[in-house]
């Protein structure tokens, strides 16, 4: 019998379509940033507005331009009202069949959901991963995009609800350890 396929909420959009010097921000597989400034440049001859966004793990600064917003998947920082959604998707136990398949596989499907920039498909590559890292040695590629999600997941849900990271991991660990003990 075929499981049912489970709903996501879809992330939410800016509310304005735009965003103003100040505003965080996601951007996909890099994270949360702060619009640092709008700026019109000359390409091609022609001229066009981007934003000029600071990623806040590693101050990498991103040029967006301001007509790609949607295509390139920039969004508002999910809302709290989110952070539960979130936390159940790391709660669901996902049957290990995923272990069946080999790493690269897995590596190119992990990878395909952290490009798409939710939350939702970075906590379910987390808790993923999280759960195979208990029963086996992760590869390098693996270990890699755990790192990743860990960093985009902690960062995200910390600026959400306005707390510190160590606060937000301390959380998700209980949800584990709460998890393993069933």
């Amino acid at each position: 019998m075929a499981k049912p396929i489970e709903e996501k909420p879809t992330p939410p959009k800016s509310k304005s379509g735009r965003f103003k010097v100040g505003d965080l921000a996601v951007y996909p597989a890099h994270g949360v940033g702060r619009i640092e400034a709008i700026e019109t440049r000359v390409v091609n001859g022609e001229k066009h507005d981007f934003y000029i966004m600071k990623i806040l793990e590693n101050n990498m600064v991103i040029m967006i331009p301001t007509w790609n917003v949607e295509s390139v998947g920039l969004r508002d920082v999910i809302g709290e009202k989110e952070i539960p959604k979130i936390m159940d998707v790391i709660k669901a136990k996902r049957d290990l069949a995923i272990d069946n398949q080999t790493w690269n596989r897995r590596y190119r499907e992990y990878m395909d959901k952290i490009k798409t920039g939710s939350l939702f498909e970075v906590a379910e590559v987390f808790r993923d991963l999280s759960l195979l890292k208990m029963n086996k040695d992760l590869s390098f590629g693996e270990r890699k995009l755990y790192d990743t999600a860990h960093t985009l997941l902690i960062k995200e849900l910390s600026t959400a609800k306005k707390t510190d990271e160590k606060k937000v991991m301390s959380e998700i660990e209980a949800l584990f350890a709460a998890g393993a003990e069933k």
